[in-house]
């Protein structure tokens, strides 16, 4: 009897212990990060009845004029950068708010636009300190060695000369992201909206863990994708 009373404490143990490192990987391995547009939703777009109802009314903004928005842009500090893996269980993202950087508007001559932005990568943050420790680690972002990764416009694309107040207008940017000091020219599908005094950009780029020398983090428990998502949420102010 004694012996099975030993043996059932046991099992009851080791099923306790299971759920319990179960659950703590599980928390591990999670996302805790949502991901935060600057852009309105009702800018955005939408298939159902409500969103196109908010995008007419988006629509009857007033009219923005070149002069407000020709200029040298900076880069606020409620701007955003996300980085977002996605694993056989869920996609994780990261988030860098130290984020510096301008954008040089012509709406007149797209030719002539200049743009950049600088990232602090030691800002990375997944809301797990042990998972962003290691992703900083020398195995793959090294950002004691690597502490920026900036991107730099090469062109822009064409603007539309008439902007409305709160409506968003794609905007195609094409340049080079660096990171770990290894150069990948890219290309951001984005959106810009011109609203109380400032501009937001919202836009995304895929790249590849091996397009910076990194090798894909692939374990035992999860398979993770070889794409990463690279996303833009700015906000400027003149």
């Amino acid at each position: 009897m004694k012996k099975k009373t030993i043996a059932l404490i046991a099992a009851v143990v080791v099923i306790a212990g299971a759920i319990t490192a179960f659950m703590l990987l599980n928390n591990s391995l999670g996302n805790n990060v949502e991901i935060e547009s600057v852009i309105p939703a009702q800018s955005q777009g939408t298939e159902t009845q409500e969103a196109g109802t908010a995008n007419a009314a988006a629509a009857t903004g007033a009219a923005v004029t070149a002069e407000q928005l020709n200029g040298a842009w900076s880069i606020a500090d409620t701007s955003k950068v996300y980085w977002s893996v996605t694993t056989s269980k869920e996609t994780v993202n990261f988030v860098d708010p130290s984020v510096t950087g301008t954008w040089n508007v012509n709406l007149e001559d797209a030719s002539s636009m200049t743009g950049e932005g600088t990232v602090e990568m030691s800002a990375l943050d997944s809301g797990n300190g042990q998972r962003d420790e290691h992703v900083k680690g020398a195995d793959f972002l090294a950002v004691t060695e690597f502490p920026e990764s900036t991107f730099t416009v090469s062109s822009f694309s064409e603007l539309p000369a008439e902007w409305k107040e709160g409506t968003a207008v794609p905007v195609e940017l094409q340049g080079t992201l660096t990171v770990k000091g290894i150069e990948k020219d890219v290309t951001f599908d984005s959106q810009a909206v011109y609203s109380g005094g400032q501009l937001m950009l919202s836009g995304t780029t895929m790249v590849t863990f091996e397009d910076f020398g990194m090798s894909n983090p692939h374990s035992i428990v999860l398979d993770t994708e070889n794409n990463l998502e690279v996303r833009l949420e700015l906000v400027l102010s003149k």
